[in-house]
Parts: structure tokens; C-alpha cells; sequence
């Protein structure tokens, strides 16, 4: 346990966020997501059972978004003639808000979001069940003036 992170972020998870660089990608998958052949024996991270709006309530205090593309926080479009109206979405832009309030959610169609998608530093599987719950983040930089919580 550490202080000041949350129980959500397993020592993987953590790793994984530490490792990546600026312009790297992970997605957060829900659990419709081909998160197993998306990852293709890359890195796969399993956060089974964590709501979506929970673990990236937990990500996001420590991980910048890119502030210089304005794809830095990626949603699948809903697939045409789906009736499926996304209500987490608003969870989303509501801890969005919170955090990173300057950033507006981008919308990709969803076979080109499968092939950005194999190419994310790490793809992390949850156990989210609300559909197009699946978000592509791209990392910053954490900047000097910045001080560690």
C-alpha cells in the first residue's frame, strides 16, 4: 500500500503509467473490449471488476494529458444504427472536468479506434460493463514546476 495513490492502481498498472513517455498511449477497456487480441501479447493489464469511472478517477490525478494534441483523450463513436445512447460518457466528462479541464473528449469510428488502439503501450481490461466505455489516453509531460503529491 502507498500513501496518497489509490488501492485501484495495481503495482502493474502503476509501473505501466511510470514507464510510459510522452506520446504514448494506454487504452482502458471495458469488458466488450478485445482487450486480449488488441494487446497481441503486448502488455495487458487485468483491472477486472473496477468501474471504469472509478479507475480513471484514480489515473488521472497522476497522469498529464498531452496538452499539445487535442487527441488526448479518445472515445469509441457508437457504431451507426446502434440505438446504445453512452451515459457514462458523462461520468467521463464530468472527472475530465475535474481533473484535466481543458481537454474536450475526442470521437473515433470504432475499426479505426481498434487499429490505434494496437498500437497503445498497454491495453488495461476492466471489468466495465456500460458499452463504448473505452477511452485512449495519450500522456504528457509532467512539467518542473510540478511537485509530486
Amino acid at each position: 500500500m502507498l500513501k496518497g495513490i489509490s488501492s485501484l492502481l495495481s503495482p502493474a498498472l502503476l509501473a505501466v503509467l511510470s514507464e510510459m513517455g510522452h506520446g504514448d498511449e494506454i487504452v482502458l477497456a471495458d469488458a466488450n473490449f478485445p482487450s486480449s487480441s488488441i494487446a497481441e501479447g503486448g502488455r495487458l493489464i487485468r483491472a477486472d471488476g473496477i468501474p471504469m469511472a472509478d479507475l480513471l478517477s484514480a489515473i488521472l490525478p497522476l497522469f498529464p494529458l498531452d496538452q499539445y494534441d487535442s487527441e488526448n483523450f479518445i472515445l469509441m463513436e457508437v457504431v451507426p444504427n446502434d440505438p446504445c445512447v453512452p451515459t457514462i460518457w458523462d461520468e467521463f466528462r464530468t472527472i475530465l472536468q475535474r481533473h484535466e479541464p481543458d481537454v474536450i473528449p475526442s470521437m473515433l469510428e470504432r475499426q479505426a479506434y481498434y487499429k490505434r488502439a494496437k498500437k497503445a503501450f498497454a491495453v488495461v481490461a476492466t471489468g466495465e460493463r456500460a458499452q463504448y466505455a473505452n477511452i485512449i489516453l495519450k500522456k504528457g509531460v509532467v512539467y518542473p514546476h510540478e511537485t509530486p503529491n
